[in-house]
């Protein structure tokens, strides 16, 4: 057993999912963590053994070569790939972006194509061709061909009007320009013309063009600052740095044109945090990685000018490749539509086999022996049967419904119009309406089962506010003046005494002010210094405005709040900070900058006063801080108590403290420090352990409050879209505590909810892992499944998991081979056998583990996932739709969004700040998250609806009119929105009927079909009856063919019809039109056919002259059409009221109730009550979950040096050129 286990791949148990990570690159492989060997057999055991020991460490093949200023390079032939036969393409992309589907060429054929895979229109394809044979041709063949073209021009016209929509779109970014080398010298040129190895330069607020090398800026050392909000949603800056040496001679035109570096790098792939490569030039190799990498889609902030060398273009491009598969789409109805319609197929073939029985029956016993019968055929009764069968697939050809998906469409386009012009999810602050992008998934916004949603930018603003502090055990942030008295309605505070202050904090508690500038309490004022001089903010100034860069939002909005209280952060050197405080400026030695990182989670930096004094600042989580305070803080259950009091009101917390440390034991640590960050190995870790040293006996000043603002609505959204049936998930790349905390916010978690981790759900899983193995067994197949639950009944529970615990339950983590020799080649055919069964047993416990995953989240009232990839958003998503089959929908804003937009049955691009990349590949796009109650509760609940009725009504209509054929057979030898929009709000269960299918299944069609018949037995024999044994008033008996047509069609015509007006809930102008017109137009046509006119411009096809006048003139015929019509719909109007009466509906009973219930009811959100005592606090720290600036301070890398103007070195190139030593 030990030997077939050692040679199967296993998971990794040796190291514990890490909450605080995300996982690993979505694009990497088991293959990665293996030795590369090559296949030998198995008698080279030994040798093997030996090879082994003696391995090197194996350094994956980098396989992207890109040389710079030289496109020839990339037209070799061996970076060529076959596309087709002998067509050759390189394998490096150009950088033009291709959305659309159609050309010019291949329009006509791809849109055939693509329409003839719908079963109505093959079947009246071939009908065509049948109508074409004189044998059995029944009906003209234009009366089919004429309507088969205007279902595929109508269809065509809205496929090339869609794809020219995407060509103009994809015309317009590929037309972008900037400038590139080209014969020496930058000139402009577009996107599209960029290919890989092309050095370009880029201006401040350009977007990348494509994935480059960054190579020199207009800033110090070369750095860039780029804004990522395309790709991940935030709007934080994020700063790139160039390599040393090319920031040294890459600064000039000249130089770069002359640029001649090769680069080895990993091929194109979709994690945006990573790159690996390598540049050679001048005889020298360079590490690259993703801190050098500047990708398409990030825009240049803060930076005058950047130049790059293009290393993916097009769609190789990380954001492109984060795309995700391009899916088609169709509802739910379009997939149940598609099989009535095969039902109706084998129903038609029935009837007309069964009639085409008839017949040969009927020809056998009466027409042989029926002279006047006699046709001049002398075919046999089973050869006029088979004719007949082919004649009657063309008469019934109407229960086949050729205009049903032209019209499914022409419905679908004036839905979505209505979204479009729908004024209350209109955004006039941006000027953005809703948008649907796409006109064939309306109705499926009625049947929603799962919402997956994105936070940062989603949910959220993005924006941080200063909302609350506790400063020695004492509140700030209430509404209250300056003598501590509170107030409901009070001015906020005006800032106008600091001229630093950005008016940009709505701040209203007056007695903090009134601290601040008597200095009673010296406490508060070290507070906000605490706030001005502990971060890693860059500073700029801009017209005399300060402007601050943040590693992160949450940061930012400290250091602007200190600013606003009196204590400004001014500017910053390599070793000194100088801070304005109260109006005096006043600058400190910077002694040492103590980084944040997601293990420590704080900061601290060491800093002496002008006085001499050292000492050291830190804030971070209340979970870390308390646990190195000084055993003496009297304050410390105040500032407890206070914590408790933020977190319930979701607000973001931080703790602060402070400590003075003597010059002696400064001098001790600081070797120590030193000694850590030269370390060659191991350097965080030494680092991490010098900073434990000298954090410690800390003295508590107090915790600041921030709030990360949600969009307006979030909460009230959420609990609408609840009381609706629909789960809610929050799929976020953000760390556990930050979205736990927002989770609360939203009311997505409440006091109530028992929240569930990983380390819980992974137990529970392994429980029910082991139950199902031990019920297994012969007799397993035989026995029913059983459905258990994972939780006892009762109870409000929330699963909360980390992408590193996701992988490891769904057996996703990154598998490694055990460090034993491996044989590529199994010794025997029995050994092959066993490793393919072990595999297969591998794969079906994943997608047992996986089912059982997905049936505990469900299980669940909410489901918050965090820190994961874009790979896993799409994986959690697709998980949710094969196991549950239940309808999904994914909102978000980001690029890292839309491979789950791309998966979700409908995908949903939030269009604001945060760019454009998931509304481009959306199905809707709105401003705000809140719309989106509208978008389901109101637009798609009545789509459903709509689309529900017209599909029962349709099919009723056409078997009712077919159907008439058939009885006739046997005598002639065989030959509504219900409610309105503001009460669907309010009562979001009326949503759940479109869940649950119930407007529109097989039941419903059935019962359509049903009423159909018994509708076409009422139309056909009231009419026969009652021209048996007529005479007219001129005492003739006009029972002829034609006028026992007229009033059957008269009658149908008018039944149908009323029949829409008995489904009709709000009449007006439009569709009262549209019904009587109807009957009015038919009536006109009618009697335009039996004119006399007509007869001589057309006499061999149109022979019955007057025979419409004839017969409506006879009383008793209109009296036998009010009699077919009453007694048609009669019993719908009893059936309807009885069901109204008895068994009313909730749409019923709320519509009896509407003007009641008119009132629009507000939406209160929850209390939250405090208990003192009661540990509800969540340590959801104010914090960013990467890596400030710190590295870039100490180093002096970051700060500004003079350097000659963009035009300078454009004009005469007299740049300096800098050096550090001749080469």
């Amino acid at each position: 057993m030990s030997t077939e286990r050692d040679s199967e791949t296993t998971f990794d148990e040796d190291s514990q999912p890490n909450d605080e990570v995300v996982p690993y690159s979505d694009d990497e492989t088991e293959d990665e963590l293996d030795d590369q060997g090559s296949a030998v057999e198995p008698e080279q055991n030994r040798v093997n053994r030996e090879a082994e020991e003696n391995r090197e460490p194996f350094r994956k093949e980098c396989t992207w070569q890109v040389k710079a200023n030289d496109r020839k390079y990339h037209e070799q032939p061996h970076f060529m790939n076959t596309k087709f036969l002998c067509i050759k393409e390189s394998k490096y992309a150009n950088n033009a972006i291709k959305t659309y589907k159609y050309n010019a060429f291949t329009f006509i054929p791809m849109n055939l194509f693509e329409q003839f895979k719908r079963a109505a229109n093959l079947y009246f394809l071939a009908l065509l061709i049948l109508q074409a044979v004189p044998q059995i041709s029944t009906l003209a063949w234009y009366t089919t061909l004429v309507p088969l073209l205007v279902v595929l021009g109508v269809t065509a016209i809205k496929d090339l009007v869609d794809d020219v929509a995407r060509h103009k779109m994809d015309k317009e970014i590929n037309n972008r320009t900037c400038e590139v080398i080209k014969d020496g010298r930058f000139k402009v040129a577009k996107w599209k013309e960029i290919q890989v190895g092309d050095v370009i330069r880029l201006k401040k607020n350009d977007f990348v063009p494509a994935d480059i090398l960054l190579l020199s800026s207009s800033e110090p050392n070369s750095l860039c600052y780029v804004e990522t909000a395309e790709l991940d949603g935030e709007t934080n800056l994020k700063f790139k740095m160039s390599l040393e040496i090319t920031d040294q001679y890459l600064q000039r035109e000249d130089t770069l044109a002359t640029f001649d570096g090769f680069i080895e790098c990993e091929e194109p792939n979709n994690r945006l945090d990573k790159f690996t490569g390598t540049l050679f030039w001048r005889n020298t190799s360079f590490p690259l990685d993703a801190d050098k990498i500047l990708l398409r889609g990030c825009v240049i902030r803060n930076t005058d000018f950047c130049h790059g060398l293009v290393i993916f273009a097009g769609a190789d491009t990380k954001i492109m490749k984060n795309s995700g598969k391009t899916r088609f789409k169709r509802t739910k109805i379009d997939y149940l539509m598609n099989y009535m319609v095969y039902t109706i197929f084998v129903v038609l073939i029935l009837l007309s086999a069964g009639l085409a029985i008839g017949h040969a029956y009927w020809e056998a016993q009466v027409g042989n022996s029926s002279w006047y019968l006699y046709d001049g055929e002398d075919d046999t009764p089973s050869y006029r049967g088979f004719l007949i069968f082919w004649g009657y697939i063309i008469v019934l050809n109407t229960m086949v419904p050729i205009s049903l998906y032209v019209s499914v469409e022409v419905i679908r386009l004036g839905q979505s119009h209505f979204i479009n012009w729908d004024l209350q999810m209109y955004y006039a602050e941006k000027d953005t309406p809703a948008k649907a992008r796409t006109t064939t998934l309306n109705e499926q916004l009625g049947q929603i089962h799962y919402i997956f949603s994105d936070k940062t930018g989603t949910l959220t603003q993005n924006i941080m506010t200063f909302k609350k502090c506790c400063i020695n055990g004492q509140i700030y942030g209430d509404h209250r003046d300056a003598s501590q008295h509170n107030h409901n309605k009070i001015e906020q505070v005006d800032f106008s005494w600091n001229t630093y202050a950005d008016g940009k904090l709505a701040f209203y508690d007056h007695y903090l002010i009134e601290q601040i500038q008597s200095g009673k309490e010296p406490e508060v004022r070290q507070f906000f210094f605490l706030l001005a001089v502990c971060h890693t903010v860059m500073v700029d100034r801009t017209d005399g405005q300060l402007n601050y860069q943040a590693a992160s939002p949450d940061e930012g909005a400290l250091v602007n709040a200190a600013r606003n209280f009196g204590f400004a952060f001014l500017a910053r050197t390599q070793n000194t900070i100088t801070i304005s405080e109260l109006g005096t400026e006043r600058t400190y030695n910077v002694l040492a900058i103590l980084d944040f990182n997601s293990d420590r989670k704080r900061m601290s930096i060491i800093v002496r006063t002008p006085e001499g004094n050292i000492k050291l600042y830190c804030k971070g989580a209340d979970t870390v801080i308390y646990e190195r305070l000084h055993r003496m803080n009297p304050t410390k259950q105040e500032t407890q108590d206070a914590l408790d009091i933020f977190a319930n009101e979701t607000l973001r917390t931080l703790c602060l403290c402070y400590k003075e440390i003597e010059e002696k034991e400064f001098t001790e640590w600081n070797k120590k420090f030193m000694a850590a960050s030269v370390a060659s190995t191991n350097r965080d870790e030494a680092l991490d352990k010098v900073y434990e040293e000298i954090e410690k006996d800390l003295i508590l000043l107090g915790a600041t409050a921030i709030e990360d603002k949600l969009q307006d609505g979030v909460p009230e959204t959420i609990s609408k879209l609840a009381k609706a049936d629909i789960k809610i998930w929050v799929l976020t790349g953000d760390k556990k505590e930050t979205a736990e905390n927002i989770g609360f916010a939203c009311e997505l978690l409440t006091e109530d909810t028992t929240i569930c981790y990983g380390e819980d759900i992974n137990s529970l899983l392994h429980a029910r892992m082991e139950n199902q193995r031990n019920r297994g067994g012969v007799y397993a197949k035989f026995a029913p499944p059983v459905q258990e639950s994972f939780f006892p009944p009762g109870g409000n529970r929330a699963l909360i998991i980390t992408g590193s615990w996701l992988n490891e339950i769904l057996l996703e983590k990154k598998t490694k081979r055990n460090k034993i020799l491996k044989l590529k080649f199994p010794r025997t055919e029995e050994e092959r056998r066993m490793r393919t069964q072990s595999k297969r047993r591998l794969e079906a416990k994943k997608e047992q583990r996986q089912k059982n995953f997905v049936d505990l989240a469900c299980e669940c009232s909410a489901v918050i996932c965090c820190r994961v990839t874009p790979k896993q958003k799409a994986m959690v998503v697709d998980l949710v739709k094969r196991y549950k089959k239940a309808i999904t929908l994914a909102i978000g804003d980001g690029a890292n969004d839309v491979n789950m937009i791309k998966t979700a049955h409908i995908g949903v691009g939030i269009s604001g700040q945060e760019g454009m990349q998931a509304v481009m590949s959306s199905d809707y796009s709105f401003a705000q998250f809140r719309y989106l109650q509208r978008l389901l509760l109101v637009h798609g609940r009545w789509s459903y609806i709509r689309m529900c009725k017209f599909l029962r009504y349709f099919f009723y209509k056409n078997f009712a009119f077919t159907l008439v054929h058939f009885w006739y057979s046997f005598f002639n030898g065989y030959s509504a929105q219900d409610v309105s929009d503001k009460l669907s709000l309010r009562f979001p269960g009326l949503y759940i009927v479109g869940q649950r299918d119930l407007l529109f299944n097989y039941k419903r069609f059935f019962v359509s079909l049903l009423h159909g018949v018994l509708t076409s037995m009422i139309l056909f024999f009231i009419p026969l009856g009652a021209y048996l044994q007529t005479v007219g008033q001129d005492g003739e008996a006009p029972s002829d063919y034609q006028s026992f047509a007229v009033t059957i069609a008269s009658a149908l015509v008018i039944t149908v019809n009323f029949q829409i007006g008995l489904d009709t809930s709000y009449w007006t102008f439009v569709n009262a039109f549209s019904i009587f017109g109807s009957i009015a137009l038919y009536f006109g046509i009618m009697f335009d056919f039996h004119s006399a006119g007509i007869h001589v411009l057309f006499p061999s096809a149109f022979q019955f002259t007057g025979t419409a006048s004839n017969a409506l003139r006879q009383p008793y015929i209109w009296l036998t059409i009010i009699l077919t019509v009453a007694v048609g719909l009669l019993p719908v109007v009893a059936i309807r009221f009885l069901s109204m009466t008895i068994w009313p509906s909730e749409s019923d009973k709320i519509q009896k109730h509407r003007k009641r219930l008119k009132a629009e009811e507000q939406w209160q959100r929850r209390q939250q009550v405090f208990r003192r005592g009661v540990s509800t606090r969540r340590s959801a720290y104010a914090f960013s979950h990467q890596r400030g600036y710190a590295d870039l301070i100490s180093s002096g890398r970051s700060i500004r040096k003079k350097r000659s103007p963009l035009d300078a070195i454009v004009a005469d190139g007299t740049a300096e050129y800098r050096r550090t030593g001749d080469s």
